[in-house]
């Protein structure tokens, strides 16, 4: 694999974290803010897209609800929050009534049918810190989490996607321990002009660290 191609406790209510920030489950009342995050880090806000982000934005809070209604046996949706300002929210963290920073989600995934072996495997997505809150470690938290997860489904590898052109995740991913599974391409993608997508993975191992 080359390293040039490189962004829970799972079912406990809520952990700390080491950054300040505290982990738990995302519920339905959290959904407008994730929304949020998700579209801000997907899409922006620039140009046209202006135009259309309450739309992409209500795409996204659907979809999502969906997913939470869902309650699969291996589904998680994380978020990571700051400390309430009763409980002394840092200084450096401006509008703790934003008081969701980051997610993160994990589900099973089936290989294709002719792919062997054709098992299920533990898929990362979505990914994202809120603007203000990014260079803090929440998204190594978040990921620490996942893997801690996957463990606990019995699971000894991780894989996500990550766009090429993304080089700050990929940055993140490999410092991570992630490496490059295959590079995922479509002539209509290379007709646009369009990254393409790199399917990464991490074995994992169950004496798994946080770096301090």
């Amino acid at each position: 694999m080359n390293p040039s191609f490189f962004s829970s406790p799972s079912h406990q209510q809520q952990t700390s974290g080491s950054s300040g920030f505290a982990l738990r489950l995302a519920a339905s009342k959290d959904l407008t803010q994730l929304a949020d995050i998700l579209a801000l880090s997907f899409h922006g806000r620039e140009g046209f897209v202006d135009w259309i982000y309450p739309l992409l934005r209500l795409g996204i809070y659907e979809d999502l609800k969906n997913r939470l209604r869902c309650r699969s046996e291996h589904y998680i949706c994380l978020i990571a929050e700051t400390v309430s300002c009763d409980s002394g929210t840092p200084a450096r963290f401006a509008n703790p009534g934003d008081c969701v920073a980051g997610t993160v989600e994990m589900a099973l995934r089936s290989r294709l049918p002719w792919q062997v072996p054709s098992a299920d495997y533990p898929y990362l997505s979505n990914l994202a810190v809120h603007p203000q809150y990014r260079r803090l470690g929440i998204a190594r938290q978040l990921l620490y989490s996942c893997e801690q997860t996957a463990l606990q489904w019995g699971f000894s590898e991780i894989y996500l996607h990550v766009l090429e052109n993304n080089h700050a995740a990929r940055q993140l991913y490999y410092q991570a321990g992630y490496r490059l599974e295959q590079v995922d391409g479509h002539w209509i993608a290379w007709l646009l002009g369009q990254p393409r997508r790199l399917f990464l993975r991490k074995q994992l191992s169950s004496e798994l660290t946080v770096d301090s």
